[in-house]
């Protein structure tokens, strides 16, 4: 039986998550840099993205395409993700 991975444990160099998602390596730094994401670092440094940071840089996209800019982009994402903790501690309590 094979173990399930942590979607959170980072996998992919920069250049193969931006071959996933379709996007160049440039835009992942600045959405980095923007606060949108924080890929997990190997010691010397390296980004390592995740299937997690895969989701949201499709998202980003998604949003992106709907016409919002990074600032609003940015604020959705917290929202969701307050969203998603609320919705948990609600099942955990039912």
């Amino acid at each position: 039986m094979t173990e399930k991975q942590d979607p959170s444990t980072g996998l992919y160099a920069i250049s193969v998550a931006a071959e996933l998602v379709g996007m160049g390596q440039q835009n992942l730094r600045l959405y980095e840099r923007k606060g949108l994401l924080d890929p997990a670092r190997t010691p010397g440094g390296t980004r390592k993205y995740s299937e997690l940071d895969l989701v949201t840089l499709r998202r980003i996209e998604q949003l992106l395409g709907e016409g919002l800019n990074l600032a609003g982009i940015k604020m959705v994402l917290v929202l969701e993700a307050a969203n998603g903790k609320l919705r948990d501690e609600l099942d955990a309590a039912e």
